[in-house]
């Protein structure tokens, strides 16, 4: 069956052709703009292209100059549908590639036979080669117009997209530290209640006065936590993110990290393996206290995606200048083509109907910025982070596996100016 694609962005106008192609037994494909018109030629490959000039983005006139470009489409019949009638439309129509041109309103009755003439080879002609070179000439300026007035656009629209990227990272940091005022003092009050021996009840005593304080507590934490990392992402991502440049002991932020992670959220049934090549990793110099954030995030993930009865296995080995930490768990895996995405800001890999905040509960949900602030403190040090997976699988379970390089020595010599 012959095969045509036609390149339309009016609806009447799609179902007219369709309707008096289809009844000539010709298989009709629609593509309603230029960038769906070449991707439709690209896959399809069709015996015949009608194409309308005057459609939105790219105009038929370039769409034809970028499908005669593609793989196979170099003697593809391209015709011309359009109702623009001015002086030379025709003629810029064949320089830019069409075989042939078809005015609308179209003629019903002649229309199939029009399409059969260019399907077994007929074309129509510009006139002498004085005439094309003068109208080629013409096409190549209006393209290299064009191409001017869209990178002029591009530059102002990156521009304001750069205001508005830096009016929202100082609008988050601005208000990470007016949110973090307040909570530092009813964190501090809480503190007090907690100390305070007269307060009734136990933490672990549902209902009572120490019980709710205590819940109240994790709460405040939870947010803090929350803030901190939106706070983290944004400088991260104007590049203002502050180092400290002090020993830092891997295998003791490791210990501490799971330690902390042990002490919220509901208790799991998991089993975390230390290594032994953990206790002969060197002393690094960086920052612990955000290399301590990145490991809590990337073992916490770990933790958060393994079923009970599962285990999370950490090690590392010192591999010439580098020290090379895996995190390798038994949990639900990761699909192949989410490997990289992991690591975006506001990623999160499970349904957010079925969301959970939790930093350790099976599946617990989040904000999706774990992973972007470690991967960023990672990248601060000089370092990679990447992850491996078979797939994701939440009966078979293949598991995990994230892999981070820090540099030893002074990597932090390469981010002083």
């Amino acid at each position: 069956m012959t095969r045509i694609l036609y390149v339309e962005d009016d609806a009447s106008s799609q179902r007219l052709i369709q309707r008096i192609l289809t009844a000539e037994g010709i298989e009709v494909t629609i593509a309603g703009d230029g960038i769906r018109a070449i991707e439709a030629a690209e896959h399809a490959k069709p015996d015949l292209i009608l194409m309308d000039i005057n459609i939105g983005g790219l105009d038929g006139y370039e769409v034809t100059t970028r499908i005669r470009g593609l793989p196979g489409m170099a003697d593809v019949p391209i015709v011309a549908v359009t109702a623009a009638t001015l002086r030379g439309d025709r003629e810029r129509a064949i320089v830019a590639g069409c075989r042939g041109y078809i005015s609308k309103p179209i003629d019903v009755d002649r229309f199939p036979d029009q399409i059969r003439a260019y399907l077994v080879g007929m074309e129509d002609q510009v006139g002498s080669p004085e005439q094309r070179a003068e109208y080629l000439a013409e096409y190549n300026q209006r393209l290299v117009t064009r191409l001017e007035q869209k990178v002029r656009e591009l530059e102002s629209a990156n521009e304001e997209l750069q205001r508005v990227e830096k009016m929202k990272s100082d609008f988050v940091v601005l208000a990470g530290h007016e949110l973090r005022t307040p909570l530092t003092v009813i964190y501090g009050y809480l503190q007090i209640l907690k100390a305070n021996r007269d307060i009734p009840g136990d933490t672990d005593a549902e209902g009572s006065p120490a019980h709710l304080i205590a819940r109240v507590g994790e709460a405040v934490e939870r947010l803090s936590q929350v803030i901190q990392d939106i706070l983290n992402v944004s400088l991260i991502d104007a590049d203002r993110l502050d180092l400290a440049h002090e020993p830092v002991f891997l295998n003791s932020l490791i210990q501490s990290a799971v330690s902390a992670l042990k002490g919220v959220g509901p208790q799991r049934d998991l089993e975390v393996v230390m290594g032994a090549g953990l206790k002969s990793v060197p002393i690094l110099e960086g920052d612990p206290r955000r290399l301590h954030q990145a490991l809590t995030n990337i073992i916490g993930n770990a933790i958060k995606f393994t079923p009970d009865g599962g285990t999370v296995t950490i090690d590392a080995e010192t591999v010439e200048s580098v020290v090379h930490l895996s995190v390798i768990d038994t949990g639900v895996g990761i699909p192949r083509d989410e490997l990289t995405r992991i690591f975006e800001r506001f990623y999160v890999l499970e349904d957010t109907a079925r969301h959970r905040t939790s930093k350790t509960a099976f599946k617990g949900g989040g904000l999706g910025l774990g992973l972007a602030v470690a991967g960023g403190i990672i990248d601060a040090h000089g370092g990679k982070i990447w992850a491996e997976s078979p797939g994701h699988d939440e009966i078979t379970c293949p598991g995990s596996t994230f892999h981070i390089l820090l540099p030893i020595g002074s990597p932090m010599a390469a981010f002083q100016t």
